[in-house]
């Protein structure tokens, strides 16, 4: 069985499996995955792997660079193939979940008056919900003193720069994403933690993924 995307290309469920495992990991990691993370993810061995990889790159909706191991990436064609099947499956819902209940304000300080305002809050009534806007959850305490805690959602818009001081996503020498404050030196990029327990990162090689818009918790 396969799965028409278009007058002349078509793809196999794993091979749109893989597509979306990939969107998947680069939302969330900001960086690409390995073959052996798309093998190990989709239960299936990296030479299969490495076979669909090689089809979708000859369909136009992959990319990479021969050599390095992160740097598989969609193409404009295969981000507007996902787009489009989002699209498609949203309209198949006549009622999707449309929020929590934002009923009013409630005091802090001094009490207010109690007046009940029905409406309906999203996260994408706050910040948008264009493919540049995406979520991460935060793991570790190194920003704890900015009040961001292990366990936190950050909510993130895509962006390869950024002003000085402010939380950004960023990636070190093409590996890891962090979430620090930037701030640009004379030589190198400062990611400055926001605990003493933790040394701020210099680096020369540093690439900035998307800044950091809201903060959501769980109490």
């Amino acid at each position: 069985m396969q799965l028409k995307t278009g007058p002349t290309n078509q793809l196999t469920p794993r091979q749109l499996q893989l597509l979306k495992a990939i969107h998947s990991f680069q939302a969330s990691r900001c960086y690409s995955p390995t073959v052996a993370e798309l093998a190990s993810q989709l239960g299936i061995s990296r030479s299969t792997t490495f076979e669909h990889i090689t089809e979708l790159r000859k369909k136009g909706l992959l990319s990479a660079y021969p050599g390095k191991a992160r740097s598989l990436k969609l193409t404009t064609k295969a981000q507007k193939l996902l787009n489009h099947l989002t699209a498609h499956n949203s309209n198949s819902y006549p009622h999707p979940p449309r929020g929590i209940p934002f009923v009013g304000r409630v005091a802090a300080g001094s009490p207010i008056e109690a007046i009940e305002n029905m409406d309906q809050l999203s996260l994408s009534s706050h910040f948008g919900s264009s493919d540049d806007t995406f979520a991460l959850e935060v793991t570790g305490d190194s920003m704890v003193d900015d009040d961001i805690r292990n366990g936190d959602v950050v909510i993130c818009r895509r962006s390869c720069v950024a002003d000085t001081g402010q939380l950004v996503i960023a990636v070190i020498d093409k590996r890891e994403a962090t979430l620090k404050r930037f701030y640009k030196e004379k030589n190198s990029i400062r990611l400055q933690p926001a605990n003493d327990d933790y040394a701020p990162i210099y680096s020369d090689n540093c690439r900035i993924e998307a800044v950091v818009v809201g903060l959501v918790r769980k109490l």
